[in-house]
């Protein structure tokens, strides 16, 4: 039998990649080579629209508690307070309380997750994938339409496709460990110091401290040869701390390099988180950007592999999310020259600085580091939302009374057209017609909600709330009235397929 989809890798970004296939009814298997769940977190923090992405699905509630996390760039601060939109993140989630989470998920949607089978070779063809692998029981061979490859920066997936992943070779190198029974000063965004080098402590949970440091002039090595001896002597002379007797839980190294794959896509084959992109773990963003691939990737491929789209929607993944790993790689290595090249750096650190306390500069970076900047080309128009995400919080109220917010009605990963007017209005027009796709998306009537004290839903407020709005599963606007100079059934079949019945003309 073959099946939907083979998704290579269990860390975060497979297991959200294999839980929206299966929340939109595709049949997906997760390989793992691993023979147990990680107990590190590389991660330990999350950007705000990857929190967003998981209120989407109603899983932020699933996480925990978190603390908002502090936005830098480089090391120079920058005031979320002073901006109208929240942008902060979460900090303080470990990868593995975030894996943990979305595979109790995968597993309550159906998916199954085979654990210690590596891929060892790839044959595509055009009507799907072979995959031979090695597993608890031997050697095995499973078929599939399409494989994603979920399965890190060393993407063995990758490297059997062929896929190009260019980027400079790395020239620092830094230690990490998750300790235990130490004080120390926390510093969550790091401490530059004056010679370049770099000190970061930061709080996890259940007392783990996460330590950081670079010694200028440290270079990239080996994380097996790596010991704790050398990260605490280290770090012992740029603090004048010892750390000697902490406990380490964890330790590593990685180093200033940043890639992103040449494609994102080969024939039947996607890659998708650390196997298109990887940075320095200092930027705090490689985790999200990869939830974020998933979040694109998943819904467009479960629509074409029932019928509900056209292949040529595929294409728009790399369209959509290779500029964003690019521009990811930009930024990382912006930041980390601006972080450690020392004194002489610091005039530019200082205007940077300066630059910041003007809301609109801090709107854009932050916008970048936080997600809630991107803007995906969805076609002409000048609705301010159009090709954003619409933020999740924004509520409606509903003709019964009660009121739901954006990311309660995206829960089914289904696409959303609000209408807000009655049946002679805009928003009627947008839903009679929408009719003709209803088995794809959900049509829902109300009237904007205006809540001054949600931060999150401020921009764009009310003034600009849309009598109608088409939003796609992953949270971004493809269409409203007005504002859009596309007609609203060309953009209905471009996302979601031909109608059915045939459409009627808006």
């Amino acid at each position: 039998m073959t099946r939907d989809v083979i998704v290579v890798g269990a860390g975060p970004v497979g297991l959200m990649m294999a839980g929206e296939l299966r929340l939109a009814g595709a049949d997906v298997v997760v390989y793992e080579k691993l023979p147990a769940p990680a107990r590190e977190s590389r991660g330990a923090s999350l950007t705000r629209r990857a929190v967003e992405s998981f209120d989407q699905r109603g899983l932020l509630d699933r996480l925990g508690d978190t603390e908002p996390a502090d936005a830098h760039f480089g090391g120079v601060p920058i005031d979320l307070d002073i901006l109208e939109e929240d942008h902060s993140g979460a900090r303080g989630v470990s990868q593995f309380r975030t894996e943990r989470m979305l595979e109790d998920w995968a597993g309550e949607l159906g998916v199954p997750v085979r654990r210690g089978y590596e891929v060892t070779h790839l044959d595509q063809g055009p009507d799907g994938v072979a995959v031979d692998f090695e597993g608890p029981e031997g050697a095995g061979r499973d078929r599939a339409r399409y494989l994603i490859g979920c399965d890190g920066g060393r993407s063995t997936v990758r490297k059997l496709t062929g896929i190009d992943f260019p980027g400079p070779e790395p020239t620092r190198g830094f230690y990490t460990a998750d300790v235990t029974g130490i004080e120390t000063r926390r510093r969550r965004i790091g401490e530059n110091l004056p010679d370049g080098s770099m000190i970061m402590a930061m709080d996890l949970e259940n007392g783990v401290t996460r330590i950081v440091a670079y010694e200028r002039g440290m270079r990239p090595k080996d994380r097996e040869a790596l010991t704790y001896a050398e990260l605490a002597d280290a770090w012992q002379r740029l603090t004048g701390e010892s750390i000697h007797h902490g406990q380490c839980r964890w330790i590593s190294c990685f180093t200033d390099a940043s890639r992103v794959a040449a494609d994102y896509r080969r024939g039947r084959i996607f890659l998708a988180g650390d196997a298109t992109h990887v940075q320095p773990p200092a930027m705090a963003q490689g985790l999200s950007v990869g939830v974020q691939d998933a979040v694109n990737l998943g819904w467009k491929l479960a629509a074409v592999l029932a019928g509900r789209a056209p292949e040529a929607l595929l294409d728009t993944y790399h369209a959509e999310r290779h500029p964003i790993g690019e521009q990811l790689a930009r930024n990382a290595r912006a930041a980390i020259e601006l972080r450690l090249t020392g004194q002489e750096m610091a005039p530019l650190r200082e205007v940077l600085g300066e630059v910041l306390t003007h809301k609109d500069a801090a709107a854009h970076l932050a916008g970048v580091l936080s997600g809630l900047g991107i803007r995906y080309d969805l076609g002409p128009g000048e609705h301010p939302l159009l090709g954003r995400r619409m933020p999740p919080a924004r509520e409606l109220t509903r003709p019964d009374g009660t009121r739901t917010s954006v990311a309660q009605l995206l829960h089914a990963a289904r696409g959303v057209l609000i209408a807000t007017e009655g049946a002679d209005g805009m928003g009627g027009k947008a839903a009679q017609l929408a009719q003709d796709w209803s088995d794809r998306i959900d049509i829902v009537t109300g009237t904007w909600t205006t809540d001054p004290a949600d931060r999150a839903g401020a921009a764009g407020a009310a003034d600009a709330a849309p009598q109608a709005v088409l939003i796609r599963p992953d949270g971004y606007v493809a269409w409203t009235a007005p504002g859009t100079d596309s007609d609203l059934t060309d953009v209905l079949t471009r996302w979601f397929g031909a109608p059915h019945p045939p459409a009627r003309t808006l």
